[in-house]
């Protein structure tokens, strides 16, 4: 059975930093919130 997550905030979508790697942030339903290694973020669907 697959696991529930909870959606992202906004508070939390501001304050997530990558942290030198790439790094994702799943919002539930596919959505994730993808964070470059550069400071780049982006939604992607999957």
């Amino acid at each position: 059975m697959a696991r529930k997550t909870l959606p992202l905030t906004d508070a939390e979508i501001r304050q997530a930093k990558s942290c030198g790697k790439s790094r994702k942030l799943f919002d539930g339903g596919g959505l994730y919130l993808l964070l470059g290694a550069g400071g780049s973020k982006g939604w992607r669907f999957k």
